[in-house]
């Protein structure tokens, strides 16, 4: 190749003649037909290729997949062996293809590590330290982003575990008096004051009373408060002592005065106070066992959503409901996102997609986060919407918070770039939900942003795949 048509490509354009000259000399021209593989991933590093005519493209395998990374026709573009001059690891990064006829300025990796080490000494030191100090550096604070948000979610999960756990706790001891109660108070309707028919009348009031507890209404606080007053005035009638503190029970329970008139029907004035208190014991150990229940079904449920967030004892790689994985991580964020409203507008009509499961519940983490960031956790609405586009579904994440200004919006999505304030981001999180959503989902990442209303947009597809060898 000539010197002169060597100083038309911009990567030589301010070479000095003897330089250009010395390019002319170890250099070579090479022409690839369409569909031919220029150089592959992972073969030895031999030549470095600088694009004279034609289009390639450049691709990375990921678990398996070629994922194609550029597409260009652009004369003076190059690809190969790039970092022959830092002589780590000679092999090529990524596969280039001629998509059409192509030619190419080749150069032998050794000679292109030379001109390097000797034209440009500076540059080089400059180029090597950035390479391996931008790589060390990427995995550090990449592992210590992993471990901060795996701590943060840790300490919210386990805010949200700490109150219905309490709640068993507090329930299971005010169950234990209430049944001694109630063990006392049966001691005294039994011990021969009653006859046998009527105890077997009120017995089957219990019953009934334990049946309307598991049906019982939820009354707004005035109509709770009307019917409490009610049913004080009338155990005051019956001349029981502080019958408002069994009033409260036994609206609870959805008991009524109507129902304790029948009590007193079958039952002896001497009688109707302990049969009553006796009543109210078993209303409340039932409204008891049933805070119990809830509070163990909220537990198993947040065990459950973590389960599903981790993927613990699930395969990597598999057919997932992606309702499920947001689903599992809003519970997981559900601390962090109080005095937040969350609404969530799903099309349920979807179907299951294959995906690495686990690190699209990182993605929605790193996006759902920065929304609650963004809007400060005093007030606002994060909608987590799905839909369908063409042969791809989308997720979108929806704050409304002050917005991206224009100027940085374009680099949201570079490596340690943050807008917090310094110590508080490492600026990796959009950079790996890009690279795990554009890299190893094939899908794409946008977002539209303007003062209360910053969507991103996850786009995945749809199509089944076969799941990636290794």
């Amino acid at each position: 190749m000539a010197p002169a048509e060597i100083r038309t490509l911009f990567l030589f354009e301010s070479l000095d003649d003897e330089q250009v000259a010395w390019l002319a000399e170890q250099g070579r021209v090479e022409q690839r037909t369409a569909g031919d593989l220029v150089y592959g991933e992972g073969d030895p590093a031999e030549c470095f290729f600088v694009l004279l005519d034609g289009t390639v493209r450049l691709c990375r395998t990921v678990h398996g997949d070629q994922v194609e990374i550029s597409r260009t026709a652009q004369r003076g573009v190059y690809g190969g062996a790039t970092q022959a001059y830092i002589g780590d690891g000679r092999q090529y990064r990524n596969s280039m293809w001629a998509l059409t006829d192509a030619e190419f300025f080749v150069l032998p990796a050794e000679q292109f590590a030379h001109a390097v080490r000797s034209w440009f000494p500076m540059a080089m030191h400059l180029l090597e330290g950035m390479f391996i100090g931008m790589r060390d550096t990427q995995t550090v604070i990449g592992e210590r982003e992993r471990l901060l948000a795996l701590g943060s979610l840790s300490a919210g999960l386990t805010h949200e575990l700490n109150n219905p756990a309490s709640a068993v706790v507090r329930a299971s001891s005010s169950l234990r008096e209430r049944i001694a109660g109630m063990r006392h108070k049966l001691a005294m309707i039994a011990d021969g004051r009653i006859d046998g028919s009527r105890l077997q009348s009120l017995v089957g009031l219990q019953e009934e009373a334990v049946d309307r507890v598991a049906k019982a209404p939820v009354l707004s606080p005035i109509a709770a408060s009307d019917a409490e007053d009610e049913l004080t005035d009338w155990l005051d009638d019956q001349g029981m002592t502080a019958g408002w503190q069994l009033a409260e029970t036994l609206v609870s329970g959805g008991l009524d005065v109507d129902w304790l008139e029948r009590v007193q029907a079958e039952l002896e004035p001497a009688e109707l106070e302990p049969a009553v208190r006796w009543l109210t014991y078993t209303v409340e150990t039932e409204l008891l066992m049933r805070e119990i229940a809830d509070a163990a079904t909220r537990i198993s449920t947040l065990v459950g959503a973590a389960r599903q967030y981790s993927q613990l004892d699930r395969a990597p790689y598999q057919v997932v409901d992606v309702h499920e994985l947001l689903d599992a991580t809003l519970v997981m964020l559900r601390a962090k996102a109080a005095g937040v409203q969350v609404v969530r507008e799903y099309d349920r009509s979807l179907p299951a997609i294959p995906a690495y499961a686990a690190e699209l519940n990182q993605v929605w983490s790193n996006l759902i986060d920065n929304a609650l960031g963004a809007m400060g956790g005093e007030g606002g609405v994060l909608t987590v919407r799905t839909g369908r586009l063409e042969d791809r579904l989308f997720v979108e994440i929806d704050d409304t918070g002050p917005g991206i200004p224009d100027e940085i919006r374009p680099r949201i999505f570079e490596p340690f770039f943050t807008t917090k304030p310094v110590g508080e981001g490492t600026g990796l999180g959009l950079d790996i939900s890009y690279r795990i959503v554009v890299n190893k989902h094939h899908g794409d990442v946008r977002v539209t942003s303007r003062p209360g209303e910053t969507v991103f947009r996850v786009l995945l597809p749809i199509s089944p795949e076969a799941p990636p060898a290794g």
